[in-house]
């Protein structure tokens, strides 16, 4: 599957509510949880007013010019935060173009622009049951916090 990886740009950024919903892990057998349930606010500070903050950064991923991915991330008190200095990162991939090496390169590239922006660290929270997880160890993402759910996860600057 041949794909592109890019910066998002400001009209683009309605598509993280979509991208959004999407990140939703649901396990198997388990009936999605309605659309709606994005405007919770545990989940609508993730995207509200993206772009306001210096360190609002969204890329996506391209497949014969339709966005099919996103990876963005954003120094909020979500399920993954570490400090006020750490962005907290989402990544979203449709489900038909998952396993191609898209998401792995999307989370590069991400680590790659945070480098060039002074950023040594990014968080994130991942159901335990999401096979994601091990794609987020291979790229260096280390086990900092669990709960009975999540593992926190954080990658460092140098530690890999």
């Amino acid at each position: 599957m041949e794909y592109t990886i890019r910066q998002m740009v400001p009209e683009e950024y309605p598509l993280l509510n979509d991208f959004l919903y999407e990140a939703i892990f649901i396990p198997d057998g388990t009936a999605p949880p309605p659309k709606n349930i994005i405007a919770s606010p545990e989940l609508q500070i993730y995207v509200d007013r993206f772009g306001s903050s210096k360190a609002d950064f969204a890329l996506v991923a391209e497949v014969e010019k339709k966005i099919v991915g996103a990876v963005w991330v954003r120094i909020i008190n979500d399920y993954g935060h570490i400090d006020d200095e750490t962005p907290s990162l989402a990544i979203s991939l449709y489900k038909e173009c998952r396993g191609h090496g898209i998401g792995t390169d999307m989370m590069k590239e991400m680590l790659s622009l945070l480098k060039a922006h002074g950023y040594k660290r990014v968080s994130l929270s991942v159901q335990k049951a999401n096979y994601a997880a091990e794609m987020y160890r291979k790229i260096g993402f280390d086990m900092i916090r669990e709960n009975k759910e999540d593992w926190i996860m954080l990658w460092q600057e140098g530690r890999h």
